[in-house]
């Protein structure tokens, strides 16, 4: 087997989820049954933009999909951006660009994977490509969890819903946002509770506005965290922010990236009569966040 070789789950992969991570495990068996290495082969923009014209809001950001695909394992990631002359070029030729271009001696998919002009490729034709030139290759079938198909398009309906318990179950994992910590009003220190305020990246599936429990996460910080996503009501907030009170932690963060994981929605934003108020009602939540990962 040629040093470079690899192994290629194929798919979009957004959210990671247990579907893509059934593929994943599959990949990495099959790289270390020939001694290559585990990669994916995805894309840059979903499909779905470029074949229905149809704006698709994501789980994850490309980093954030990232991040996931290494932590189950993959060592490539290959991300080609979608257009039409690749939404036109038939399958076989598809298949030649991951074996030519990409290094590919094996590959692993769905049952439902579909690649090429107007989807003609599917996972039988890429198998028995594969036996033609006596390359590896698996279909995992869909996977179901209590009798419901595993898919991202589901998880971002729960997302959307703020079922985050359910969509953490789907996903495998919980959901996770990572951003830059940005300078904000400083209203957070005033109260006593002080905030890093993580930009929001465009094209996302947005959450429900309210307060979040969270887990707060840099190369240094590991720390439980209470998270408004909203326009803050109460002080006449007039755009979008994601503002984690991050819990006994008084460091700073401004120009890190900071990453978010959102383990359970706590209550809908709010406008309260008074600052002193809003200050009470935090403490609360910071609580609540306290004896949830004391007893998740």
């Amino acid at each position: 087997m040629k040093k470079d070789s690899i192994i290629f789950a194929l798919g979009f992969f957004d959210g990671v989820h247990l579907g893509h991570q059934a593929l994943l495990s599959a990949c990495r068996e099959l790289a270390l049954e020939r001694g290559c290495r585990a990669g994916v082969v995805t894309f840059l923009g979903h499909p779905d933009e470029v074949i229905r014209g149809e704006k698709t809001l994501l789980i994850n950001t490309p980093e954030d999909r990232r991040r996931l695909l290494n932590r189950y394992g993959v060592e490539e990631i290959v991300e080609i951006p979608f257009c039409r002359e690749l939404m036109n070029m038939p399958w076989r030729e598809f298949y030649a660009l991951l074996r030519e271009q990409y290094h590919g001696e094996g590959f692993v998919c769905g049952e439902d994977f579909r690649f090429g002009f107007r989807g003609e490729g599917t996972a039988e034709l890429l198998a028995q490509a594969c036996q033609e030139e006596g390359l590896p290759c698996r279909v995992i079938p869909q996977q179901l969890l209590n009798g419901i198909r595993v898919s991202s398009t589901y998880i971002r309906t729960l997302l959307q819903q703020g079922q985050l318990e359910q969509a953490q179950r789907f996903l495998g994992h919980p959901h996770i946002l990572t951003g830059r910590v940005i300078s904000g009003q400083k209203l957070g220190r005033q109260l006593g509770t002080p905030t890093a305020n993580v930009s929001l990246p465009e094209g996302l599936c947005p959450l429900p506005f309210g307060v979040y429990i969270c887990r707060a996460r840099t190369r240094e910080l590991n720390a439980p965290a209470v998270t408004n996503v909203g326009i803050r009501p109460t002080v006449e907030g007039d755009h979008v922010t994601v503002e984690p009170w991050i819990l006994d932690y008084e460091g700073d963060l401004y120009g890190q990236e900071l990453t978010l994981e959102f383990h359970r929605y706590l209550r809908p934003e709010r406008k309260f009569p008074s600052l002193e108020d809003l200050k009470n009602e935090i403490l609360k939540n910071g609580e609540q966040t306290r004896k949830f990962f004391e007893n998740p």
